[in-house]
Parts: structure tokens; sequence; C-alpha cells
């Protein structure tokens, strides 16, 4: 015979007492119920709170994911910055380089082999420039290794033009009193009309040696000298007209013609930038300019490469 287990219920309100009978294994039954429901709400509430969690996560992921995505578009964007000025950086060593020559030719200096692999040469870049415009999603990598190529080539330039510039501050040092006496400005400010070299005759038609450079403007502008010297001849000549001959020593003379006045006499010293003159008309000549001679030991030369600025 199975046990029961009796219960009395009592309230304040009435005096009645109820009696309920239940068997021992109902009494577990009802006692486990509510074990139960805590345990399915214990289990269902740490899911909820996983999946809480997980979502959470989940915004905070995508928000890092959002602020990747736009740093790597500002780091893409830098580097299409730098792969700008990094072909900047080419053409100033290049212009550097190019400057180096100029002053090389003009004061005589001969340059040594270049050991830098031929990467900047009289001229500009021996290699093409980097497309700041590739599509970087595509080529970002292609990019990198670009600009890791240039830069390096860069250095390696700008390594050697520090040696190159040292070597020619050295030689020119030693050389200041020559350069001093070297013609290296232009004599003028205007538009260069007849180059040296052959040409048409503006007078005959026909084929004639040009042995200067002429540079035209307005009749009154100033006429400088393009270096040290001693004033050898200031006066006028028929076919020249009014003219100046400086004596730079070393060998170097220049000559000024077609002037319109001339401010120097004969004998005078004179300084590289030094107002000689006016440009004018005198002279056989078709228009307001200024016949600019270089003659090395009596030899006439290319004006323009003695002219740096």
């Amino acid at each position: 015979m199975k046990k029961k287990i009796k219960i009395w219920l009592h309230t304040d309100s009435t005096s009645n007492i109820r009696e309920f009978t239940v068997s021992k294994p109902q009494l577990i039954g009802l006692l486990f119920i509510p074990f139960l429901v805590v345990t399915v709400l214990v289990y269902f509430g740490y899911d909820y709170a996983k999946l809480k969690n997980a979502s959470f996560e989940n915004d905070l992921l995508c928000r890092q994911i959002e602020n990747q995505d736009s740093e790597i578009s500002l780091q893409r964007s830098q580097l299409q910055a730098l792969a700008s000025e990094i072909n900047k950086i080419k053409d100033n060593v290049s212009a550097l380089s190019n400057f180096e020559n100029k002053v090389r030719i003009v004061a005589n200096i001969k340059k040594k082999d270049d050991v830098n692999g031929g990467f900047f040469g009289i001229g500009g870049v021996s290699g093409e420039d980097i497309d700041p415009d590739i599509p970087l999603y595509e080529r970002h990598n292609s990019l990198m290794r670009e600009m890791h190529q240039q830069t390096d080539q860069i250095n390696l330039s700008a390594q050697q033009q520090k040696v190159n510039f040292e070597e020619l501050l050295t030689i020119l040092n030693k050389k200041r009193n020559l350069l001093a006496a070297t013609p290296s400005i232009r004599p003028a400010k205007g538009w260069i009309t007849s180059p040296f070299g052959y040409r048409s005759s503006p007078f005959t038609g026909k084929k004639e040696f040009h042995s200067g450079l002429d540079i035209a403007n307005k009749k009154g502008k100033k006429i400088v000298a393009t270096a040290n010297g001693v004033v050898a001849y200031a006066g006028e000549k028929r076919l020249i007209g009014k003219m100046v001959m400086i004596d730079h020593g070393h060998g170097i003379v220049t000559k000024f013609g077609h002037m319109d006045k001339i401010f120097v006499k004969k004998g005078a010293e004179v300084n590289r930038g030094e107002v000689i003159g006016l440009m004018g008309n005198t002279g056989r000549s078709t228009g307001s300019h200024v016949h600019y001679e270089v003659r090395i030991n009596g030899t006439p030369v290319n004006p323009e490469k003695y002219i740096v600025n």
C-alpha cells in the first residue's frame, strides 16, 4: 500500500479546514515542476544572453570594418598623393642634374663617369613617371613596388648628385677668378630673334654665318656686362653701330652691338651685371636689339652656352 501524505489548508477568513491527500510520487512531481520551470528559464535566459552578446559583438565588428574601410580608402588616397610627390621629386632632382651640367659647360669642367646607373641623364629622367591614378583596388601591391623601386633610385641619384656638387664646388672655388671673368648671364631682357650659326641674311637673303646672338626689345632697354672685365673698345663702327667690347682675360672677349647709348669708356673696369649702355638700332640693323658675341681666343662661340639665368 502506497503511503499517503495529507495536507491541511486553513485560512484566517474562515474556520474551515481543507484536507488534501497526495501520494509521495505526486508530491515529488509537484515539487519538480517549479524546478523544471526555473531550469528552462535559466537555459533560455543564458541562450538569449549569448545571442544578445553575439549581436553586440557583430555590431562592433561591423563598425570596425567600416572604420577600416575608411582608413584603407584614406591610405590609398595618401599613396596616390605620395606617388605624385615622388614624380615631383624626380623632376626636381633631374632639374638639379641639368643645372649642374649647364654650370659645368659654363665653367668648362668635365664630369666624371656617372656611377648612378643612368637613372638621371642630361635632359631629364630616364624612366616613366608613376601613374597616381591607377585603380588601387586592382594594383595596390604593384604601385607599392614601383614606389619603393623609384624611391631607391631617387635616393641613389640624390647621393650621386651630392657627390657631383661637392666635386663641382671644390673646382669652382679653385676657378673663382676665371669664373668671375666667364660670361654667364643674359646681356639684356628680350626675345632671341636670331641665334648663333648659319642663317639667311635679312639684307641679302643669302646664307651667312651669324657670329652672335640677337636679343630684341624696345629701344632704351638696359644692357649689362655678362662678366667682370675691362672695356677694350667703346665707340661706333659702320656695320655694328655703337659697340662695346669687354676683355675678360683668359682669352675671353664679349661684344655688344647696335646700342643706342654707351655708358662706359675704354679702360674702365666693369662687373657682371653692371649697366654698360642701352639697346638701340644703330648700324646695319632691322630693328631695336643687341647683337651679343662671346669669343674665346678670337673664335666666336655660341653665347647661349654661356647663359645660366
